[in-house]
């Protein structure tokens, strides 16, 4: 498998948890203007027995949501989301779909196999990230962020040497070069 192209998460006996947030600061917090600045859609698959994937997307339409689901994770899996009418449809293609229903204040159901809490915790982390460390992202960088904190997640249960390895084998013939001017 190629590391560029990773494989999809999840599989026969895996619970995948879908949400959505938006990412991006408030005008208050932003000296120098006052409109509000752009909020960044952002959409996250964990699988609740593996790895998380975060992806920057346009909307949260069903036929963006989709497109983003059925290329990460396998069909075979439970997916679990909450209400938004967009992940209705895509729930169908699954083995099994669960959802809980945030605005009637639902938050977990059936003994706490279906819930999305995973997914919201990822959320909470790179909000406070964008808080407490970034203080702000652009949306041409996005992706990065995204990819850093997946990354963090990911390795979350791995010694700090082993993250380190995993690191440098990361970069390991590849050369940073500082682009001179022409």
């Amino acid at each position: 498998m190629n590391p560029a192209t990773p494989g999809p998460i999840g599989g026969p006996s895996n619970v995948i948890e879908a949400d959505e947030t938006f990412i991006g600061g408030k005008a208050k917090n932003r000296a120098y203007a006052k409109a509000e600045p752009k909020k960044h859609a952002v959409m996250t698959l964990v699988d609740r027995d593996g790895e998380s994937r975060s992806f920057h997307i346009a909307n949260v339409k069903a036929k963006t949501l989709r497109d983003t689901i059925v290329k990460t994770v396998s069909r075979k899996s439970h997916l679990m989301t909450d209400e938004l009418a967009s992940y209705e449809k895509v729930g169908k293609e699954f083995s099994n779909h669960g959802t809980v229903n945030h605005s009637a204040n639902e938050y977990v159901r059936l003994g706490g196999f279906v819930h999305v809490n995973t997914a919201e915790c990822r959320f909470s982390l790179m909000k406070r990230a964008v808080f407490g460390t970034h203080h702000s992202i652009s949306e041409a960088h996005l992706p990065r962020y995204l990819a850093e904190w997946d990354f963090k997640w990911n390795t979350r249960q791995i010694s700090d040497g082993e993250r380190a390895a995993k690191v440098l084998k990361g970069v390991e013939g590849k050369r940073l070069t500082y682009r001179q001017p022409h």
